[in-house]
Protein backbone atom coordinates (compact mmCIF):
# COMPACT_ATOMS: atom_id res chain seq x y z
CA UNK A 1 0.00 0.00 0.00
CA UNK A 2 1.10 3.56 -0.54
CA UNK A 3 2.56 5.41 2.45
CA UNK A 4 -0.13 7.43 4.12
CA UNK A 5 0.25 11.07 5.10
CA UNK A 6 1.40 10.73 8.69
CA UNK A 7 2.92 13.25 11.09
CA UNK A 8 6.60 12.96 11.98
CA UNK A 9 7.89 13.69 15.51
CA UNK A 10 11.42 13.54 16.87
CA UNK A 11 12.05 11.24 19.85
CA UNK A 12 14.97 10.33 22.04
CA UNK A 13 15.57 6.70 22.96
CA UNK A 14 13.92 6.96 26.38
CA UNK A 15 10.76 8.55 24.94
CA UNK A 16 10.64 5.92 22.21
CA UNK A 17 10.84 3.01 24.65
CA UNK A 18 8.06 4.49 26.80
CA UNK A 19 5.78 5.21 23.85
CA UNK A 20 6.47 1.88 22.16
CA UNK A 21 5.38 0.01 25.29
CA UNK A 22 2.18 2.08 25.57
CA UNK A 23 1.50 1.69 21.85
CA UNK A 24 1.79 -2.08 22.01
CA UNK A 25 -0.71 -2.27 24.88
CA UNK A 26 -3.22 0.10 23.26
CA UNK A 27 -2.88 -1.46 19.82
CA UNK A 28 -3.46 -4.96 21.22
CA UNK A 29 -6.60 -3.77 23.01
CA UNK A 30 -7.89 -2.05 19.87
CA UNK A 31 -7.27 -5.23 17.86
CA UNK A 32 -9.21 -7.28 20.42
CA UNK A 33 -12.00 -4.72 20.24
CA UNK A 34 -12.32 -4.73 16.44
CA UNK A 35 -12.30 -8.54 16.35
CA UNK A 36 -15.07 -8.62 18.96
CA UNK A 37 -17.15 -6.13 16.99
CA UNK A 38 -16.71 -8.06 13.74
CA UNK A 39 -17.66 -11.32 15.43
CA UNK A 40 -20.91 -9.74 16.65
CA UNK A 41 -21.64 -8.19 13.23
CA UNK A 42 -20.91 -11.33 11.19
CA UNK A 43 -24.61 -12.29 11.02
CA UNK A 44 -25.19 -9.06 9.04
CA UNK A 45 -22.44 -9.87 6.52
CA UNK A 46 -23.72 -13.20 5.17
CA UNK A 47 -22.38 -13.47 1.58
CA UNK A 48 -25.55 -15.22 0.41
CA UNK A 49 -27.57 -12.08 1.25
CA UNK A 50 -25.52 -10.29 -1.38
CA UNK A 51 -24.77 -12.93 -4.01
CA UNK A 52 -27.70 -15.34 -3.67
CA UNK A 53 -27.29 -18.37 -5.94
CA UNK A 54 -23.93 -17.08 -7.19
CA UNK A 55 -22.31 -18.58 -4.08
CA UNK A 56 -22.76 -22.23 -3.10
CA UNK A 57 -24.72 -22.71 0.13
CA UNK A 58 -27.37 -24.93 1.71
CA UNK A 59 -30.13 -22.68 0.36
CA UNK A 60 -29.55 -21.64 -3.24
CA UNK A 61 -32.50 -19.27 -3.56
CA UNK A 62 -32.42 -16.15 -5.71
CA UNK A 63 -31.72 -12.83 -3.98
CA UNK A 64 -32.95 -9.53 -5.47
CA UNK A 65 -30.03 -7.54 -6.79
CA UNK A 66 -27.61 -10.50 -6.76
CA UNK A 67 -27.05 -10.27 -10.52
CA UNK A 68 -25.86 -6.69 -10.20
CA UNK A 69 -23.75 -7.48 -7.09
CA UNK A 70 -22.02 -10.40 -8.79
CA UNK A 71 -21.39 -8.35 -11.93
CA UNK A 72 -19.68 -5.71 -9.81
CA UNK A 73 -17.62 -8.36 -8.00
CA UNK A 74 -16.64 -9.84 -11.37
CA UNK A 75 -15.63 -6.43 -12.70
CA UNK A 76 -13.42 -5.68 -9.70
CA UNK A 77 -11.91 -9.15 -9.82
CA UNK A 78 -11.12 -8.95 -13.54
CA UNK A 79 -9.35 -5.62 -13.05
CA UNK A 80 -6.65 -7.22 -10.87
CA UNK A 81 -6.72 -10.95 -11.69
CA UNK A 82 -4.37 -11.17 -14.66
CA UNK A 83 -1.79 -8.52 -13.84
CA UNK A 84 0.08 -8.88 -11.55
CA UNK A 85 -1.72 -11.89 -10.02
CA UNK A 86 -1.62 -14.12 -13.10
CA UNK A 87 -5.10 -15.55 -12.47
CA UNK A 88 -7.94 -16.25 -14.94
CA UNK A 89 -10.10 -13.14 -15.25
CA UNK A 90 -13.44 -14.97 -15.33
CA UNK A 91 -15.07 -16.24 -12.15
CA UNK A 92 -16.87 -19.59 -12.33
CA UNK A 93 -20.23 -19.82 -10.59
CA UNK A 94 -21.44 -20.80 -8.15
CA UNK A 95 -18.49 -19.61 -6.10
CA UNK A 96 -17.22 -21.99 -3.40
CA UNK A 97 -18.93 -21.53 0.01
CA UNK A 98 -17.86 -18.34 1.80
CA UNK A 99 -18.02 -18.22 5.58
CA UNK A 100 -19.40 -15.06 7.14
CA UNK A 101 -16.44 -14.98 9.53
CA UNK A 102 -14.78 -11.58 9.21
CA UNK A 103 -11.08 -10.91 9.60
CA UNK A 104 -9.16 -7.74 10.42
CA UNK A 105 -5.54 -7.62 9.22
CA UNK A 106 -3.26 -4.80 10.42
CA UNK A 107 -2.79 -2.21 7.67
CA UNK A 108 0.77 -2.07 6.35
CA UNK A 109 2.71 0.10 3.93
CA UNK A 110 6.36 0.69 3.05
CA UNK A 111 8.61 3.72 3.41
CA UNK A 112 11.96 4.33 1.74
CA UNK A 113 14.60 6.58 3.28
CA UNK A 114 16.94 8.79 1.28
CA UNK A 115 19.94 6.96 2.73
CA UNK A 116 18.57 3.56 1.65
CA UNK A 117 16.16 4.19 -1.25
CA UNK A 118 16.21 0.56 -2.42
CA UNK A 119 15.44 -0.98 0.96
CA UNK A 120 11.82 -0.58 2.01
CA UNK A 121 10.81 -0.65 5.66
CA UNK A 122 7.41 -2.18 6.38
CA UNK A 123 5.29 0.06 8.59
CA UNK A 124 2.40 -1.47 10.53
CA UNK A 125 -0.45 0.82 11.55
CA UNK A 126 -1.34 0.68 15.24
CA UNK A 127 -5.03 1.47 14.85
CA UNK A 128 -6.02 0.51 11.30
CA UNK A 129 -7.01 -2.80 9.72
CA UNK A 130 -8.01 -4.33 6.38
CA UNK A 131 -11.48 -5.91 6.51
CA UNK A 132 -12.03 -9.23 4.71
CA UNK A 133 -13.89 -12.50 4.87
CA UNK A 134 -11.83 -15.26 6.46
CA UNK A 135 -9.55 -17.06 4.04
CA UNK A 136 -6.91 -19.77 4.34
CA UNK A 137 -4.72 -17.42 2.31
CA UNK A 138 -3.96 -14.31 4.36
CA UNK A 139 -3.17 -10.94 2.83
CA UNK A 140 0.53 -11.28 3.66
CA UNK A 141 0.63 -14.77 2.15
CA UNK A 142 -1.04 -13.47 -1.01
CA UNK A 143 1.60 -10.71 -1.27
CA UNK A 144 4.36 -13.27 -0.76
CA UNK A 145 3.02 -15.44 -3.59
CA UNK A 146 2.81 -12.49 -5.96
CA UNK A 147 6.34 -11.42 -5.02
CA UNK A 148 7.65 -14.94 -5.63
CA UNK A 149 8.63 -15.38 -1.98
CA UNK A 150 6.27 -18.35 -1.59
CA UNK A 151 5.11 -21.04 -4.07
CA UNK A 152 1.98 -20.01 -5.97
CA UNK A 153 -1.32 -21.66 -5.10
CA UNK A 154 -3.76 -20.26 -7.66
CA UNK A 155 -6.95 -21.41 -5.95
CA UNK A 156 -5.82 -19.96 -2.62
CA UNK A 157 -4.88 -16.71 -4.34
CA UNK A 158 -8.26 -16.47 -6.07
CA UNK A 159 -10.06 -17.14 -2.80
CA UNK A 160 -8.06 -14.44 -1.03
CA UNK A 161 -8.83 -11.88 -3.75
CA UNK A 162 -12.56 -12.64 -3.66
CA UNK A 163 -12.65 -12.53 0.13
CA UNK A 164 -11.03 -9.08 0.15
CA UNK A 165 -13.14 -7.70 -2.68
CA UNK A 166 -16.47 -8.87 -1.30
CA UNK A 167 -16.65 -6.36 1.61
CA UNK A 168 -16.18 -3.49 -0.87
CA UNK A 169 -19.26 -4.65 -2.78
CA UNK A 170 -21.19 -5.53 0.38
CA UNK A 171 -20.78 -2.11 1.98
CA UNK A 172 -21.66 -0.37 -1.28
CA UNK A 173 -24.97 -2.26 -1.50
CA UNK A 174 -25.75 -2.22 2.24
CA UNK A 175 -24.53 1.26 3.11
CA UNK A 176 -26.28 1.19 6.51
CA UNK A 177 -23.68 -1.33 7.65
CA UNK A 178 -20.99 1.22 6.93
CA UNK A 179 -22.90 3.75 9.01
CA UNK A 180 -23.11 1.22 11.84
CA UNK A 181 -19.35 0.76 11.74
CA UNK A 182 -18.94 4.52 11.88
CA UNK A 183 -21.23 4.61 14.93
CA UNK A 184 -18.76 2.20 16.53
CA UNK A 185 -16.17 4.96 15.98
CA UNK A 186 -14.37 3.46 13.02
CA UNK A 187 -13.29 5.45 10.00
CA UNK A 188 -14.45 3.30 7.05
CA UNK A 189 -12.61 3.77 3.77
CA UNK A 190 -11.95 2.07 0.45
CA UNK A 191 -8.25 1.87 -0.37
CA UNK A 192 -6.05 0.09 -2.92
CA UNK A 193 -3.14 -2.29 -2.42
CA UNK A 194 -0.69 -1.17 -5.08
CA UNK A 195 1.56 -4.24 -4.93
CA UNK A 196 -1.51 -6.35 -5.79
CA UNK A 197 -2.41 -4.36 -8.88
CA UNK A 198 -4.56 -1.83 -7.04
CA UNK A 199 -6.74 -4.43 -5.32
CA UNK A 200 -9.51 -2.43 -3.60
CA UNK A 201 -10.12 -3.24 0.06
CA UNK A 202 -12.14 -1.85 2.95
CA UNK A 203 -10.16 -0.44 5.87
CA UNK A 204 -11.33 0.30 9.40
CA UNK A 205 -9.46 2.81 11.53
CA UNK A 206 -9.90 3.72 15.19
CA UNK A 207 -9.95 7.48 15.82
CA UNK A 208 -6.52 7.62 17.45
CA UNK A 209 -3.74 9.85 16.18
CA UNK A 210 -0.46 8.14 15.32
CA UNK A 211 2.94 9.36 14.15
CA UNK A 212 6.37 8.18 13.01
CA UNK A 213 9.84 9.35 14.05
CA UNK A 214 12.16 10.70 11.34
CA UNK A 215 13.52 8.20 8.80
CA UNK A 216 17.03 8.16 10.31
CA UNK A 217 15.62 7.16 13.71
CA UNK A 218 13.51 4.37 12.17
CA UNK A 219 16.52 3.18 10.19
CA UNK A 220 18.61 3.09 13.37
CA UNK A 221 15.99 1.00 15.21
CA UNK A 222 15.53 -1.45 12.33
CA UNK A 223 19.29 -1.87 11.94
CA UNK A 224 19.59 -2.72 15.62
CA UNK A 225 16.75 -5.24 15.45
CA UNK A 226 17.84 -6.68 12.12
CA UNK A 227 14.20 -6.61 10.94
CA UNK A 228 13.07 -4.01 8.34
CA UNK A 229 9.79 -3.36 10.12
CA UNK A 230 8.41 -0.63 12.39
CA UNK A 231 5.09 0.15 14.09
CA UNK A 232 3.35 3.52 14.09
CA UNK A 233 3.39 5.19 17.50
CA UNK A 234 0.15 6.23 19.15
CA UNK A 235 0.18 9.90 20.16
CA UNK A 236 -0.69 9.81 23.86
CA UNK A 237 -0.86 13.61 24.02
CA UNK A 238 -3.78 13.55 21.56
CA UNK A 239 -5.92 11.11 23.57
CA UNK A 240 -7.68 13.91 25.45
CA UNK A 241 -8.78 15.36 22.12
CA UNK A 242 -10.67 12.28 20.92
CA UNK A 243 -13.80 13.28 19.04
CA UNK A 244 -17.09 11.66 20.03
CA UNK A 245 -19.25 11.30 16.87
CA UNK A 246 -22.50 11.34 18.86
CA UNK A 247 -21.50 14.52 20.69
CA UNK A 248 -20.51 16.18 17.41
CA UNK A 249 -23.77 15.10 15.77
CA UNK A 250 -25.85 16.56 18.60
CA UNK A 251 -23.82 19.78 18.60
CA UNK A 252 -24.45 20.15 14.87
CA UNK A 253 -28.19 20.05 15.53
CA UNK A 254 -27.80 23.17 17.65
Amino acid sequence: MEPKNIERKSLDNQEFLKLRGATEKISAELFTRVKRHLNILRTLFVPRKLLGAYVRSGTMEEVPGSDKAFAELQERYSAVAQKPLGLPSKLKTPLPPISNQLDATPFQYSIFSESAPDKGITITASAKWVLSYHSDCSLNRLKAMVAGEEPRQDEDMKQAVIHHLLPTVFLKRFSDLGELLKDLRYVVQSEEITELGGLPVVTLEAPLKTFLPPDDFILQITQLSGIPAFQEIIDLEALDGLIDPLRESVKNLL
